[in-house]
């Protein structure tokens, strides 16, 4: 049960950290410092969207999520990523062949997981509620202030409380983020996603295939049952208003051919989302009392997995932050808690960010020397064993300053 308006806003702070967001990356966030017995506040209200949206949780987000004790919830709804394969589909001269990746040259039975992301959410909040040190308020936050010790927040419903540090977990928009004059870079693509669920006639066998196409990448991710499927099909965002329109029969047919058949006959089988392609960065994910962690920190398109395990990697960095902090009785909120966190994570943003966008604008240039060095880079993974094997590691976790809960 929440507390009442005012009835934590009295005297010293009652929590050392105060995680603002109630998605998945604010939920791994909170989850991981009440672990540790830090008391710590969850604030936000419990709205998943059902817009067919999955992620894959890669292996070093299950072990996360292995550590916080979610797991067990989320695996029965889960389907293994044993192999990716990539196809390119661009049309290109120097078009290589298909890629295959295979989880199990790197000693691991799969990449990760992929869920539905409402089904992700709804089982971390069933373990926050069932959490020690843990606090939940069922409502936004309408304000944030910093004082010399302490973060304030004042609720949409009038609760006021008071933390050490305010963790920003409140997506592209944050409120916080705006409170706390970060001003982040923003930029659009000329692209929207098409987002759902799909049935098969053809057993997917635990295969993630991605199709590299002209106007950005289609991907068919692995649910469980061996006949189902995720997509996600990045597109001209004018192509995608029509076939957002399609009604699902017409689309299901549009997503076979797309597909080349390789799963056989479609239906759409879930809920649909279609979702504008943006990105957005900023120079640092701190600033007095706050740390940003998840979209509110970066955005970029949804390709290869990157940006849920991304945000979960803030989130359990920030725990290791937090609580070394706390055992040295340091302030956790203070600059110089945050300091390794910031360049940390900034330097982990960066490089994802880069990677991400170089991809995604290198599909839509149709420059040929940029199709050349495409096709070189996938061939070169492919071919070339000791690369192959690193980007699949560094794909899955970077060993460089991993977590301590992901390793």
């Amino acid at each position: 049960m929440a507390p009442s308006p005012e009835s934590v806003s009295r005297g010293a702070p009652p929590f050392a950290v105060a995680v603002v967001g109630a998605g998945a990356a604010g939920l791994g966030a909170a989850l991981a410092l009440a672990r540790d017995g830090i008391p710590t506040a969850l604030v936000g209200r419990h709205a998943p969207v059902a817009d067919g949206r999955t992620v894959a949780l890669l292996d070093g987000s299950v072990r996360f999520l292995r550590a916080l004790g979610a797991w067990d919830g989320i695996a029965p709804h889960a389907s293994p990523l044993a192999e990716l394969h990539i196809v390119d589909d661009t049309g290109s001269l120097f078009r290589p062949p298909p890629a295959r990746f295979v989880a199990t040259e790197i000693g691991l039975d799969a990449f990760g997981w992929n869920v539905e992301s409402a089904r992700l959410v709804e089982s971390l909040r069933a373990q926050a509620r069932a959490s020690a040190n843990l606090t939940l308020f069922e409502s936004d936050a309408a304000d944030f202030r910093v004082g010399a010790e302490a973060a304030d927040l004042t609720l949409a419903d009038g609760t006021r409380l008071s933390a050490r540090l305010a963790v920003g977990a409140d997506g592209a928009r944050s409120k916080l983020r705006t409170a706390a004059g970060l001003v982040p870079r923003e930029w659009s693509y000329p692209q929207s996603a098409i987002t759902t669920i799909l049935a098969h006639t053809r057993p997917h066998r635990d295969v993630s295939t991605e199709f590299h196409t002209r106007q950005g990448p289609f991907t068919l991710v692995p649910l469980p049952g061996g006949h189902r499927s995720s997509l996600v099909w990045v597109m001209d965002a004018a192509r995608a208003q029509c076939m957002a329109a399609l009604d699902d029969a017409a689309l299901a047919r549009a997503v076979e051919t797309q597909a080349q058949a390789m799963l056989g006959p479609m239906r759409i089988d879930g809920p649909r989302g279609l979702v504008p392609m943006r990105g957005l960065a900023l120079a640092s994910p701190v600033a007095a009392r706050l740390a940003l962690v998840g979209e509110a920190a970066h955005l970029f398109p949804p390709i290869g997995a990157q940006g849920l395990n991304l945000g979960l990697r803030d989130a359990a960095a920030l725990r290791d932050a937090v609580a070394e902090a706390v055992a040295d009785g340091r302030d956790p909120g203070s600059r110089a808690a945050l300091a390794g966190f910031a360049r940390a994570r900034g330097r982990d943003a960066r490089l994802r960010t880069l990677a991400v966008d170089t991809l995604n604008r290198s599909l839509l240039t149709g420059f040929l020397p940029v199709d050349a060095l495409r096709g070189l880079g996938l061939l070169a993974m492919t071919t070339i064993t000791p690369l192959r094997r690193f980007v699949m590691r560094e794909g899955v976790v970077p060993r460089l300053g991993a977590p301590s809960l992901m390793r």
